[in-house]
């Protein structure tokens, strides 16, 4: 009896000890996209907002360099970013005195149509509260649509103990962390990371091979039908954007020239009338330039059409004319102009704009 309490309080010990470090230092274990999104918290928690926020998904996170732009901008973007995480983050940025001026959302059509990493990387990630998850069962039961909610079920588990589970922090949900981290073998590079996402602003990459030619999944969609509940949200995002006087414009990445061939006449069609819905029905919302044009090859640096540094390079020099041309709230009626030639030949035609300090 005495060899198993011992046995027992062991146990105990090295659990509550894995616990305690996975809550208190995971900047030692954790894959090495988080310290990208605890930049982006950092920044929220500090309110260094800026005059425009960028809302999106991975393509927007690698593609705007808000050093390259001539506002105080801060990239909010994540990888696999829905408008749930879009909207987790506007409610962060609200509670700031100063409130930014524009928004620039990013999604591209997948992430209208599909679940994507809501549990494995924005609820471990912390950007996404026990309140949020709260809030998404709601409106799941509103929606009659729970693609999101039920997205990851531990076997046998009820999702009320599974949501504590993640709130707590509970130790085996971070195992596979744990265990290619080696506990603390990542701590130096993910520092580095987080320091170098603060200097950019929150912008990081994904690919960075000088090219790809692969098909993404906008080349394979048979259409464009958006989740109920990831309407929902983008519904409420825009809502909440509005009622705080903050000006929203939606700016479609480009896909590289491979995609850009496979994708049907019937989704572009599909995705353009979604979004026009939109824009009839708020009046601080618009469209700018082409949804889902594509650039040459050689601009990409996956197979997931993320920019590589060369194309982010020229996407930003090019968003950064528009913004400059126009700024936001002054001409309004010139936004729906911003990024109208999406080609690689119209960003050669931009004027440099020199590297703004953060």
């Amino acid at each position: 009896m005495p060899y198993l309490r011992l046995l027992c309080l062991s146990a105990f010990l090295s659990l509550a000890s894995v616990w305690l470090w996975i809550v208190a230092i995971p900047m030692a274990f954790m894959d090495p996209e988080y310290p990208s999104w605890r930049a982006k918290l950092t920044m929220l928690d500090r309110c260094d907002i800026g005059d425009v926020i960028v809302l999106g998904d991975s393509r927007a996170a690698a593609d705007i360099l808000p050093n390259r732009l001539p506002l105080r901008v801060t990239n909010l973007a994540v990888g696999g970013g829905e408008a749930i995480e879009a909207l987790a983050a506007v409610s962060r940025v609200l509670e700031c005195p100063l409130l930014p001026r524009l928004a620039i959302i990013s999604f591209d059509p997948g992430h209208f149509t599909r679940p994507d990493l809501f549990w494995y990387r924005s609820v471990r990630y912390g950007l996404i509260s026990a309140g949020d998850i709260a809030l998404l069962r709601q409106a799941s039961r509103q929606t009659g649509d729970w693609s999101v909610y039920d997205g990851h079920r531990a076997s046998g588990l009820p999702t009320l103990l599974r949501d504590w589970l993640y709130h707590i922090y509970f130790p085996p949900l971070y195992f596979s962390s744990l265990a290619h981290g080696g506990l603390v073998f990542r701590w130096f590079g993910n520092q580095k990371i987080l320091a170098e996402t603060l200097s950019a602003r929150g912008h990081y990459y994904f690919g960075s091979a000088a090219g790809s030619d692969a098909v993404a999944i906008d080349g394979h969609m048979t259409a464009f039908a958006p989740l109920p509940i990831l309407d929902h949200y983008f519904d409420r995002l825009l809502s909440v954007l509005g009622r705080h006087g903050i000006e929203a414009l939606f700016i479609a990445m480009p896909v590289n020239e491979a995609t850009g061939r496979q994708v049907r006449p019937a989704v572009r069609a599909q995705f353009t009338a979604y979004l026009s819905g939109y824009e009839q029905r708020y009046p601080h919302f618009h469209v700018a330039g082409d949804l889902m044009g594509s650039w040459p090859n050689r601009y990409f640096g996956d197979e997931f059409s993320h920019l590589n540094p060369e194309g982010a390079e020229r996407f930003s020099a090019e968003l950064a004319q528009r913004l400059q041309d126009a700024p936001p709230r002054t001409q309004n009626e010139a936004q729906n102009e911003w990024l109208s030639e999406t080609g690689a030949d119209a960003s050669a035609r931009v004027v440099p704009i020199s590297k703004r300090g953060s």
